[in-house]
């Protein structure tokens, strides 16, 4: 937990009271699940797997909480850096990253353009997303399988992919 908190600049009470959060998180799953130990490790070593995932969940949503999902026109020109577009390469992809831009405003509904842009542009972990926004992870996946039908179709429509792309 030290090396996300010092890269998530947590430090003191908040550090504590989300690390308190993870300890009794995965105090209550070693609890529930505590039938299912069968012996093949060391009790702890089970016991382990459980709070490292959860304090890691908690410290990865609590970064997500204070992070916004906002994305403006600025960071799509960023875009083509941070899907390692090489630089001399990146002028011809400003074309078709203003071509996704503009399938993204036009063909996705409000919600699909949430999901994408949080998602893909911005990276936030989709069972975050699904806590933020009260749905479960297999709406967020059904939605992002939508909104990337939509934009493979009307890149297509546009002549940017090749239609047999589409299947």
């Amino acid at each position: 937990m030290g090396r996300r908190a010092a890269r998530q600049r947590l430090a003191g009470p908040e550090l504590d009271d989300i690390a308190h959060q993870g300890a009794a998180d995965a105090l209550l799953a070693i609890c529930g699940k505590v039938e299912t130990f069968r012996g093949d490790c060391k009790f702890t070593t089970w016991a382990y797997k459980f709070v490292i995932f959860d304090v890691a969940a908690k410290v990865n949503r609590h970064f997500w909480q204070r992070a916004g999902v906002a994305f403006d026109d600025e960071d799509w020109d960023r875009l083509p850096a941070r899907l390692g577009i090489e630089p001399g390469a990146q002028a011809e992809s400003r074309d078709l990253m203003r071509a996704v831009h503009r399938a993204v405003d036009e063909k996705l509904t409000a919600r699909q353009r949430t999901v994408f842009v949080a998602l893909v542009l911005n990276g936030m972990p989709s069972d975050v997303l699904a806590d933020q926004l009260g749905a479960t992870q297999n709406a967020i996946y059904k939605m992002m399988f939508d909104a990337r039908r939509k934009l493979r179709t009307a890149l297509a429509d546009a002549g940017y992919l090749p239609d047999q792309q589409l299947a």
